[in-house]
């Protein structure tokens, strides 16, 4: 289990622009990086295009955002194009980063256990450490308080 001024997970996916992604790219900025379980269905919608409205303000505080889940690049691209996103989605087919995040495992929903993805966000400070750890997240307000974590640091 990940906590709070630990070292992140690095990791190397494919980008929905082409290219291969690591933690390492984004050593010197904040980060944001939202695990969400599926494109185009309504609360992963509802969270990508919260953080696509709010990604100027993100970037006001020198942080990029990205989002992960196990969908396709092609999946993302419709994903993308469809809400207009405006930031990187990267694809984690085999969840081995999400496992890494803690945010793939045991669940429960309407009293059944299932293996999934948990909707998670991690914010990574400059060095590539953890800052703040948000598991099981409901999607409304969420960005919002992410961006006052933010304000916080």
């Amino acid at each position: 289990m990940l906590s709070i001024g630990t070292k992140a997970p690095n990791f190397s996916l494919a980008g929905d622009d082409g290219h291969m992604h690591s933690l390492t790219d984004f050593l010197g900025k904040r980060l944001v990086i939202f695990f969400y379980p599926k494109d185009l269905t309504p609360g992963c919608t509802t969270e990508a295009c919260d953080f696509s409205s709010f990604l100027d303000d993100f970037k006001n505080l020198s942080t990029e955002v990205i989002g992960i889940s196990k969908d396709s690049l092609a999946s993302h691209a419709r994903f993308k194009s469809k809400h207009a996103l405006r930031f990187l989605l990267l694809s984690d087919p085999d969840v081995v980063i999400h496992k890494q995040y803690g945010a793939f495992s045991q669940k429960f929903f309407y009293g059944k256990s299932a293996l999934g993805v948990i909707r998670s966000t991690f914010l990574i400070d400059e060095e590539g450490k953890i800052a703040k750890i948000w598991s099981n997240v409901r999607v409304k307000n969420h960005v919002q308080a992410v961006l006052d974590s933010l304000k916080k640091l």
